[in-house]
Formats: structure tokens, sequence, C-alpha cells
């Protein structure tokens, strides 16, 4: 495998943490996104008690708490992660119903149908998009809706070069119809499911990066692995500006029976 076509999991979190600390977005969304996802969302109330599911610094989760009542919690495997979300939950007086913590999807701290909404964007390829429905499903009430975004192909076929990227990265990738085909077979009433605009991935995700990058060269000038994951990160840009109309993130939107 050349060093462009490395996996982001190879490379050293510490590295990752920074480097995705200093960007808004740790992965393709919108604020109008997260809005058009949550508007598939029936009967929210102040009641309401949602988790944000490998949340970053909380981009998304500030939209949500801006646009909807009830108690939020966001949780991360990155302390800095965290940090920041807390920080961004404060600067936003929203400190007394929105929480970070850190944790692990794997092992999740929450209780048996304690949840009335889930929500992931970007994330739960972490532990995998079946593997997460079927073990969040747990901690929703009869009802409740899960929300997340997830690559997926639009495609049946699609060129060698991304096709063999995305298995190498993401094994997990799927088309539309088997990705909603496999949240039905979790126990959840398919509710919707739409893909993210190409803005998403460019001025909201790879523009942002482009200083950032130079930033970081500068810090670590010399460092292989700094150069190396910068490199990765630039390839990743470059196979969505050629291939963007086989595969994207799209958001899935489920009910639980």
């Amino acid at each position: 495998m050349s060093d462009e076509s490395k996996s982001i999991h190879e490379f050293d979190f510490s590295l990752i943490c920074e480097y995705f600390s200093s960007i808004e977005r740790q992965g393709p969304g919108s604020p109008e996104v997260t809005m058009k996802a949550l508007s598939f969302v029936d009967h929210l109330t102040n009641d309401f008690r949602i988790a944000d599911i490998g949340c970053g610094t909380g981009g998304q989760t500030m939209v949500l708490a801006q646009h909807m009542p009830g108690q939020i919690i966001g949780i991360d495997l990155f302390p800095e992660f965290i940090s920041l979300f807390n920080t961004h939950a404060a600067n936003l007086n929203f400190q007394d119903r929105v929480k970070g913590v850190v944790g692990s999807m794997d092992n999740l701290p929450f209780r048996d149908e304690e949840f009335d909404l889930i929500w992931s964007e970007g994330a739960i390829y972490n532990i995998g998009f079946e593997r997460g429905l079927n073990e969040w499903r747990k901690f929703l009430k009869v009802g409740g809706y899960i929300a997340v975004s997830e690559a997926s192909w639009f495609t049946d076929e699609r060129p060698a070069e991304i096709d063999a990227f995305w298995k190498d990265a993401y094994p997990g990738i799927d088309t539309i119809p088997n990705k909603v085909a496999q949240m039905q077979k979790a126990g959840y009433i398919p509710v919707a499911s739409f893909i993210l605009p190409e803005n998403c991935w460019t001025e909201n995700f790879y523009v942002p990066q482009v200083k950032a990058q130079s930033d970081f060269l500068k810090k670590y000038a010399g460092n292989k692995t700094a150069e190396e994951f910068v490199a990765n990160e630039r390839h990743e840009a470059q196979l969505y500006s050629a291939y963007k109309d086989f595969y994207g993130y799209v958001f899935y939107i489920g009910k639980k029976i």
C-alpha cells in the first residue's frame, strides 16, 4: 500500500486529533443538512434526550441545540475534542443542557431506553454501520429515532481506483438500498434517506483543510508521519473531486419499532 492510500486509522491518534481540532468540522456536513435530517424527527419536546455519538468538537451538536429543546450528551474518544465541545457549549450558553463526555462507542455508558434520539454524523463507520445500528438500538426508547450519515455508493458499479480505495478504507461501504435494508433488518422503520450535497465535502470540509495543512506542515517540518498524513488527506480530496458521482455521504433516519 502506498503512503497516499493509507487508512486514517494507521496514523497516530494525537496527530489526527490535533489536525482536526483546528477545523470546525471533522467530516463532511453542514448546518442545513443537520436541520434537514432533524426535520424528519417528530414530537420534539423539552423532555427529549439526545445522544450525539462520535460528536467531535460539536459543530453539528450545537446546531441541534439551537433548534430543538431537551438535553444533549455528546460522546467522543478524544479528550481534546470534548474539551472544545464543552467550550463551544458554554460560549453559546448551552452548558445546562449540552454536555460532552469522553468515551468509546464500543462501550457506551448509557442506560437501556435512555434516549429519544441518537445522532451520529460521519462517525458510525468507526464501529460499522450495521453493528452501530444493532448495538445502539437498546439505548433508544420505542418510537425513538436514529439519524446517522454514512459513506455510501451511488451506483452498483464504479471505477476500479475508487472502488479499491473505499473497500480498503471502509469495507462496510455499500449502496443506498442495501444500507436502508440493513436499517430495517436492525429493527427500525426507515423514515428517510438523502444524499449530502457537494458543498458539504468541498467548502465545508476540504477547503478549510488547505490552511490547516499549511500550518500543520510548518509546525511539523521534517516529520515524515505528519507529511504522510497531510498527503493522505490531500489524496482523499483529489479522489472525491475525480469520483464524486459514484459515492458520498448519505443521511439515514430510522424509527425504532
